[in-house]
């Protein structure tokens, strides 16, 4: 690996890295002094030759350096990642609780740590390397986080697209200890939910939607819920623990809602209480449309719509079109709880979709309360890109 590759940027290109921004863009690269590959740690110089920060790079991928330090004189190796990581897990000191057992530990770039992914799940940890760099000091990593927390196992989950961008193979594997157990328990705000860690989504659960959670269920209280893209419960079960009366869950996959269907037993929640329907949320939600069918509390909860601000427009009409279904069945009086994981989908844009969906509904929609990821996925000033969670709760008459 070597430190002495200087890259130096075209003029008017170090602005937003002087505010911290981490990301280097390749169009933003004027010349690259010395032997490089992916992986290696290079320095940042503007065009002036005055330094701006040190940072891993790739020729393969469009960010080409993730900017690690603005300090000149840190040495990147063993210990700086050491302390990095030690600094992370400190911050989630006050998540950890007897009821609540795991969350994310590193999320990234908002963590200083530019693509490391980190979730504790109990007494296992799934990481993500997202990068040529972090897989580069992948053993450090491994090493910092074994010797700092008392864990059975850490798992890598190598299947994200990311990867591909960044010229890495995605073959999962076990880096320390023994495997994960293909299903296990978690508890979060004192309920207990069933989790695939190998081959669930993300890396087995939405700790990013933990408050949100609460912050619904809050006005779950004698409801009927209507609770689309359901995944494996999470919405529904937190409602219904809070004295929602029945949830309706609709997810396209069946194995998500086998999970459900378990975390309904776990909880101790009658079977009558929640109906399970494997089906596509667009075309489900016109069929209760079409029914009149009448929801207190209406949950939408998406995947990501809009990938890169080449599908912003698409991601936009599809917003617009879920919100207004969904609106048509809320009861006079009752709630919608509607979420964008776009994070090429800004606030401003996710209001304007929602808004237009509103106008068409003929319905007096009030937003009562803005919704955001949870603290394990804290947003950055200077790096935007991090609040990719967006969320509205609203009362509609």
């Amino acid at each position: 690996m070597t430190e002495s590759a200087v890259i130096k940027l075209k003029k008017g290109r170090d602005r937003t890295v002087r505010f911290h921004h981490p990301w280097i863009f390749s169009g933003a690269i004027a010349s690259i002094e010395g032997k490089t590959q992916a992986g290696d740690i290079v320095r940042v110089v503007d065009s002036n030759g005055d330094f701006v920060g040190q940072g891993y790079y790739n020729p393969l991928s469009q960010i080409a350096v993730r900017l690690l330090e603005f300090d000149e004189t840190a040495k990147i190796d063993a210990a700086w990642w050491d302390a990095r990581i030690a600094e992370s897990i400190s911050r989630r000191r006050n998540i950890i609780s007897p009821k609540t057992d795991s969350c994310r530990l590193i999320f990234g770039e908002s963590d200083f740590l530019p693509g490391l992914v980190v979730d504790l799940y109990c007494s296992f940890l799934i990481v993500q390397f997202v990068t040529a760099g972090t897989e580069r000091f992948k053993k450090e990593i491994v090493d910092s986080l074994t010797a700092r927390l008392k864990v059975e196992g850490v798992f890598e989950r190598a299947d994200i697209p990311a990867r591909k961008k960044e010229g890495l193979p995605q073959q999962s594997q076990l880096l320390f200890g023994k495997s994960p157990p293909s299903r296990m328990i978690i508890r979060e705000n004192g309920l207990s939910y069933e989790v695939d860690l190998i081959g669930g989504q993300k890396t087995g659960w939405y700790f990013d939607q933990r408050d949100n959670r609460l912050a619904v269920a809050d006005l779950a209280a004698d409801s009927r819920v209507l609770d689309c893209f359901s995944y494996t419960g999470g919405f529904s079960i937190t409602a219904l623990s809070h004295g929602a009366v029945h949830s309706t869950l609709v997810e396209s996959s069946g194995s998500f809602l086998d999970q459900a269907h378990c975390n309904l037993r776990l909880n101790h929640l009658p079977e009558s209480s929640a109906e399970l329907i494997n089906a596509d949320a667009f075309n489900y939600l016109r069929k209760l449309r079409d029914e009149n069918r009448l929801f207190d509390l209406v949950i939408l909860d998406p995947p990501k719509f809009a990938p890169s601000k080449s599908n912003l427009e698409k991601a936009i009409n599809g917003y617009k079109d879920i919100n207004l279904l969904g609106l048509k069945l809320v009861n006079p009086g009752g709630y919608l709880a509607t979420f964008s994981c776009s994070g090429a989908v800004d606030w401003r844009l996710f209001r304007t979709a929602v808004g237009w969906a509103a106008a068409d509904s003929n319905r007096k929609v009030q937003i009562i309360k803005q919704m955001h990821q949870a603290p394990d996925h804290p947003v950055l000033f200077s790096f935007p890109q991090s609040e990719y969670l967006k969320g509205f709760l609203c009362r509609v008459e």
